[in-house]
């Protein structure tokens, strides 16, 4: 059974916990973390080739592909919020959730089963989360899509351990210093789900409202969810 007393019990050993920062060495520690995204990269192509040398040998099909790729684009950060936004609405799911979050997420007909162990993390007014993949990309897609790009890169990937309050900077948040910040380790075996706090001013808002509120950021513990204030003005951005 999984609870937020004892998060560590599935984080591997190099997860770590952070007041005001760690001292972890790497490489790419100094370097800013920014919020690129871009095309293709390199070991993108090679998939897509080796894709091509299996259709011609038959051994996949295009249409095959196609169905596969239409599977990884219908999951998207809509989904995780969904269940953020039932587990402010609903304190009862919300301790199901906390518990066993595969259970939870079953509840609403949403399958985690590609997920070896998926662990859900609630931020509070003491202790803020942020998930980071120190050796790669592992990120519960079934919940929140494909990573960002920048989750995927190296000055992330070992800042967030080395100086996570510099990292959290970089991506134009800051944490409070008299909030714990913890960085856990997502992995092949162990994935995990932010749920932000509540904004204040959404009392007796439906699910349905908050759901718009919940961002994927605040779902990987690098931002918060959007104040009501905040959805009005984008909202009246995007219409305008």
């Amino acid at each position: 059974m999984v609870t937020t007393n004892d998060p560590n019990k599935y984080q591997s050993h190099k997860s770590r916990s952070h007041g005001n920062g760690g001292g972890h060495d790497h490489d790419h520690a100094d370097a800013p973390v920014e919020r690129i995204e871009h095309d293709l990269d390199y070991f993108q192509v090679r998939v897509l080739a080796l894709a091509e040398i299996l259709k011609e040998k038959g051994i996949l099909t295009t249409d095959e592909m196609r169905r596969a790729v239409e599977d990884i684009y219908s999951k998207t950060p809509a989904i995780g919020s969904r269940v953020v936004a039932r587990s402010w609405a609903d304190p009862a799911f919300k301790e199901r959730l906390l518990e066993n979050a595969a259970a939870a997420c079953d509840e609403m007909e949403i399958n985690t089963s590609g997920i070896n162990h998926l662990v859900a993390l609630e931020n509070t007014e003491e202790v803020h989360y942020m998930v980071v993949c120190t050796l790669c990309s592992c990120y519960p897609r079934p919940l929140l899509g494909q990573p960002p790009t920048w989750y995927k890169s190296f000055p992330y990937r070992s800042k967030a351990v080395a100086d996570p309050r510099g990292a959290l900077k970089d991506l134009g948040y800051e944490v409070p210093e008299d909030i714990e910040l913890r960085v856990v380790d997502s992995t092949a075996d162990c994935r995990y789900l932010i749920l932000p706090r509540r904004p204040a001013g959404t009392e007796g808002w439906s699910e349905e409202k908050l759901t718009a509120l919940v961002t994927r950021d605040s779902m990987i513990g690098v931002g918060n969810a959007l104040t009501p204030a905040e959805f009005e003005a984008g909202s009246g951005a995007l219409l305008g």
